[in-house]
């Protein structure tokens, strides 16, 4: 039994203004190639096949088209519903998906025993035995109490979402013996999931899914599946330093944050296989970087010296820099200034450092350790020391901003509403 874990392609996503679609429709015919090449039984998207709840129609195609395109691969498509996804707009098409050998678990069942199933392999025979779990949201579990504490209300929702990984496996297991007993084959358990686990590495791009109920759920109250297949953390990664509970991550880096320290892709799908005999082999397939993003980071003498390494726009001699349509592909980039001096130009002197690069600049911000550095001069400072227009400057250090004249007229215009306010309680006063 051959089986491909990902999650969270969050089909639809603006990445600063920018439309992702050509980078899905690539990721699309690289897996479809892995599951041919690997003739893979069944293809797992564990949460957050879309961006919204309310995806637009590109997205939607993309879907679809992918989902016909996987029935000439003979391999079963399984999707479970996301935070971001909404259950009514997966749920609407999957009598007619389960046509087309894809089964769609956009939100919880009227029970946990609901979500087990067997998977066929491609001869048609069984090959192992799904919890097939989605995000599951607190009102599904649990009800509020009055008067109920924030570390009652985590702990209940921590305990409910334990019971009911239990008890499909527990059903799961049912089946498993079942199996067994007729044909003295084990199949494996594999269940699915979407949430923080204690420990994971997030990045910017993650959402959390539980604010105000569970922060993260502990990896030691999942089940003894055989393999646990997870969703909703962007980076690919092991859970609780064991080889059967994973994040496969987004295909996609959905924040810079999430490349790697060469600026490389780190984006894999897992390919999870049992044999006859044997342990489970669990082998990460790297996927390509469709589009070119880079992080860099200096002062300004060493942001140049890091652009000038980067191809010339109208560079004859970089066809590999060149979409499928002709068109020259461009590298999204972040940039981060260390740069201690106030700078009024600092966009301007970027847009000139970069305008015959191949390169877009997407992202530009300042070092947050220079504002922490700057926040610390004051740290011994009290309310009662300082003044209503010291407040909101100390609290506007704390923000990230990308063009410095912005943050010029947030104070300015915060300097006029205070002014206002003066004069309407001298107006009250008299």
């Amino acid at each position: 039994m051959r089986i491909i874990h990902t999650s969270d392609w969050h089909l639809g996503q603006h990445f600063f203004g920018k439309n992702r679609a050509a980078e899905h429709q690539a990721f699309m015919a690289w897996l479809l190639l892995q599951i041919e090449q690997h003739q893979v039984d069944a293809l797992i998207i564990a949460g957050d096949i879309f961006d919204t709840g309310t995806p637009p129609s590109y997205a939607r195609t993309l879907y679809n088209q992918f989902i016909v395109q996987m029935q000439q691969s003979g391999c079963q498509l399984i999707i479970l519903g996301g935070n971001h996804d909404s259950v009514s707009m997966l749920g609407e098409s999957k009598e007619l998906l389960a046509c087309l050998n894809t089964l769609v678990i956009p939100g919880a069942l009227s029970s946990p025993e609901e979500h087990v199933f067997v998977i066929n392999n491609r001869q048609g025979l069984p090959g192992a035995i799904m919890c097939g779990l989605p995000f599951l949201r607190p009102r599904e579990l649990i009800q509020s109490q009055v008067d109920e504490s924030a570390k009652d209300k985590q702990l209940k929702l921590g305990n409910a979402i334990a019971q009911y990984y239990q008890a499909s496996f527990e059903q799961a297991q049912s089946l498993q013996a079942q199996h067994e007993e007729l044909t003295n084959e084990d199949l494996p358990i594999i269940a699915t999931g979407h949430l923080t686990t204690v420990g994971a590495s997030t990045s910017e791009s993650v959402r959390e899914i539980y604010i105000g109920s569970l922060d993260a759920f502990n990896a030691n109250l999942f089940p003894p599946a055989d393999y646990i297949a997870l969703g909703h953390i962007h980076r690919p990664q092991k859970v609780a330093k064991t080889e059967h509970i994973r994040y496969s991550g987004s295909p996609l880096a959905l924040s810079f944050d999430e490349l790697s320290k060469d600026n490389q892709s780190n984006k894999s799908v897992f390919l999870v296989q049992w044999q006859a005999e044997g342990p489970m082999q669990v082998e990460a397939l790297n996927i390509p970087m469709f589009q070119p993003m880079q992080f860099i980071r200096g002062n300004l003498a060493q942001i140049q010296q890091q652009i000038a390494l980067f191809a010339d726009s109208n560079d004859d001699n970089v066809s590999s820099a060149f979409d499928v349509s002709g068109s020259f592909k461009q590298t999204w980039l972040s940039i981060e200034v260390t740069e201690q001096d106030y700078l009024s130009d600092l966009q301007s002197r970027i847009v000139e450092m970069t305008q015959h690069k191949a390169v877009e600049v997407l992202q530009l911000k300042r070092a947050r350790a220079n504002r922490k550095a700057a926040m610390q001069i004051n740290q011994n400072e009290t309310l009662s020391e300082l003044s209503v227009k010291e407040v909101f400057q100390r609290r506007l250090m704390q923000e990230q901003f990308d063009d410095e004249a912005f943050k010029q007229r947030i104070m300015t215009k915060f300097d006029q509403l205070q002014q206002e306010v003066e004069l309407a309680q001298q107006a009250e006063n008299k």
